[in-house]
């Protein structure tokens, strides 16, 4: 059993303690948002927070996860106010298959989060996340556009 709380909820996952946190995420609680892309913690679609901190939930196991505060893209809007970046991406037309995107929404929102005006230079050292189709300009504009605003 693990408890954990997920966007604010309070969640008992009858998982053994070394299962890895996207699968609890995803299989047990429901939430299908967060995606698997490599199960090695590279690609970064499983991106979440885990106290605010862009984490990749492939890597991270439920008993490291408890007592956190887990965010997943489910969570990231305000109700029916979506975040800033879910705006910015619909603004700029980032997505194109929107597989990675969920993971890369979360990486760029924790990277707003603890630097508002990121530098290029800072956005290459956050957002290591892998887009196959290659919109990593657009993801690039949204952030600025962002930051700007």
């Amino acid at each position: 059993m693990a408890n954990l709380t997920i966007n604010g909820k309070n969640f008992t996952l009858d998982v053994e303690p070394d299962t890895p946190l996207l699968w609890a995420i995803r299989e047990n609680a429901g939430l299908t948002g967060t995606k698997y892309g490599c199960g090695i913690a590279q690609c970064g679609a499983c991106t979440v927070h885990m106290d605010g901190v862009a984490t990749r939930s492939c890597g991270i196991s439920v008993a490291e996860a408890e007592g956190k505060k887990i965010t997943t893209i489910e969570g990231l809007a305000s109700g029916a106010t979506l975040h800033k970046v879910q705006e910015a991406w619909i603004a700029q037309d980032v997505p194109q298959c929107g597989y990675c995107q969920s993971g890369m929404i979360m990486a760029v929102a924790a990277l707003l989060s603890e630097k508002p005006k990121p530098t290029d230079a800072d956005i290459d050292e956050a957002i290591t996340n892998i887009c196959r189709c290659g919109t990593f300009q657009q993801v690039r504009e949204a952030i600025h556009t962002i930051a700007s605003a």
